[in-house]
């Protein structure tokens, strides 16, 4: 059974999108010398991916949450696990293409992967799901102390384990979403989901303005977006950097 489709939450999806898009836009715009930022080390722009990261996550267990409530079959969400498993390998392919001392290795599509599978996999966990995901969440600044203490915990830091997110340093690539603590951001979603559902459904009915359709469509297809928006964009900036550089002698 395929869950039916609940615009309030397409449309947060499509916030998200949104920013995520303005966000790769000026990422874009650094990349190609149009604008000097620092998209590393800024915390206008660390910060913002960090909030775009945390929506989509919200988002993909308020998606589960929907799921479970309307009887999704495993066959269903097998099926489109797939898609998001097969996108970050071409997210992989096409990093390793521009970056390939930073290739993305375990960004976004990669943790939405795993932790799609944990978080189905505990949506009978109910009330407990708050605390799962408040451990998930703590356990970033505490592995941080950990390494301090144990310097023998450094293994953690290799590319066999650090997709865990239990790491003293931050491994160099494109995009880096391990399992902790954005576990917790996704197991709060399905939390979130749940209780919506259980207590105050009427809020994922409520009409939105026809404005918004826009943003809800977006949500709908939020995983074509994301794969082809970068491509268009960077190959749009490309043949302009190209063309100004020609037109400039």
């Amino acid at each position: 059974m395929s869950p039916r489709r609940l615009v309030t939450i397409d449309s947060l999806r499509g916030v998200a999108i949104v920013w995520m898009t303005v966000f790769h836009f000026c990422f874009d715009l650094a990349y190609f010398g149009w604008t000097r930022q620092n998209f590393y080390l800024d915390p206008f722009w660390t910060w913002q991916r960090t909030a775009i990261v945390s929506l989509f996550l919200f988002c993909a267990g308020l998606g589960q949450a929907t799921a479970v409530v309307q009887g999704q079959s495993w066959t269903r969400f097998w099926k489109r696990w797939l898609q998001i498993a097969g996108c970050a390998l071409l997210v992989t392919a096409g990093s390793y293409w521009m970056f390939p001392k930073s290739f993305i290795y375990f960004g976004v599509l990669h943790g939405i992967a795993v932790m799609l599978v944990i978080v189905r996999l505990t949506a009978g966990w109910g009330r407990w799901l708050w605390a799962a995901g408040a451990l998930a969440i703590a356990l970033k600044p505490l592995a941080l102390l950990a390494h301090v203490r144990w310097p023998e915990l450094g293994f953690l830091d290799h590319a066999a384990w650090n997709w865990l997110g239990l790491i003293g340093r931050k491994p160099v690539t494109e995009d880096y979403v391990p399992l902790f603590p954005w576990l917790g951001v996704m197991w709060w979603g399905m939390a979130a989901g749940q209780w919506v559902f259980a207590h105050r459904k009427q809020w994922l009915e409520l009409p939105l303005p026809a404005a918004s359709a826009p943003l809800a469509w977006l949500g709908r297809w939020s995983l074509s977006w994301y794969m082809l928006h970068q491509p268009v964009m960077i190959g749009v900036l490309a043949a302009v950097t190209w063309l100004s550089g020609r037109f400039s002698l």
